[in-house]
């Protein structure tokens, strides 16, 4: 009975036309919200002055839900972002969570920690409900890890306070190479994820016209060519 009863329903679908059941469509990656910045969740933005998720060199978020944290980053390249958990400023010894752009076109999260000015990837892996898109040139992503972990070295406690360690480069066939620029920006203090900031860093070409030094040469040359020579 319930198979001669599915087969009129078909037949009667292709007769007066109506439509089968689908399955619902996939999710899109949901574009990152820069104005919840420093209200429900922390930012990092590194670039030009204004710049959004989209448009910053670099860009970071992160906010508590329940027992994890959850971090948005992006960047304008082709390869990789990553954030990295430092106890100093320095590369060395920091528990980092990338998101890679693969030769598949996947962005897929994973787990380093650096040794020394090396980063060795470890098996272990504290992220879940990943999710990444690279796009307009972008590397994307979006993803969940404890604030409590075990005690281990290479998995810190987000609990804890850490310098931030931002970083993105080049991928070869889905493997990390070195970052795009020598000095890749750091926080100035420590970040706690029970306090949400937003933090705008200029790039290195804006920091140099935005010094006081630069501004008082700029305003002195100003001066002299209005005024002419004597």
């Amino acid at each position: 009975f319930l198979f001669l009863a599915f087969y009129l329903v078909m037949i009667y679908s292709v007769y007066t036309g109506y439509p089968f059941p689908t399955a619902p469509p996939v999710d899109p990656f949901a574009k990152i919200r820069v104005d919840d910045c420093g209200k429900t969740k922390g930012c990092f933005r590194y670039g030009k002055p204004g710049c959004n998720a989209e448009t910053c060199d670099y860009f970071l978020s992160y906010r508590r839900i329940g027992a994890d944290v959850e971090f948005e980053l992006s960047a304008d390249t082709d390869g990789w972002v990553a954030v990295g958990f430092s106890s100093d400023k320095k590369m060395g010894g920091d528990d980092v969570m990338a998101c890679v752009h693969d030769d598949n076109g996947r962005v897929r999260i994973q787990h380093f920690y650096n040794v020394g000015q090396w980063a060795k990837e470890i098996q272990r892996n504290p992220a879940r409900d990943e999710e990444g898109v690279f796009e307009n040139n972008r590397v994307t992503c979006r993803f969940k890890r404890p604030v409590y972990v075990p005690r281990e070295e290479t998995i810190v406690d987000l609990h804890l306070s850490w310098y931030y360690l931002f970083a993105w480069g080049p991928a070869i066939q889905g493997s990390i190479t070195r970052h795009d620029i020598d000095s890749p920006p750091v926080s100035e203090h420590v970040v706690s994820i029970y306090k949400y900031e937003d933090i705008f860093m200029p790039s290195a070409a804006y920091q140099t016209f935005s010094s006081p030094f630069c501004l008082l040469l700029i305003v002195a040359l100003t001066f002299y060519l209005l005024m002419g020579t004597p």
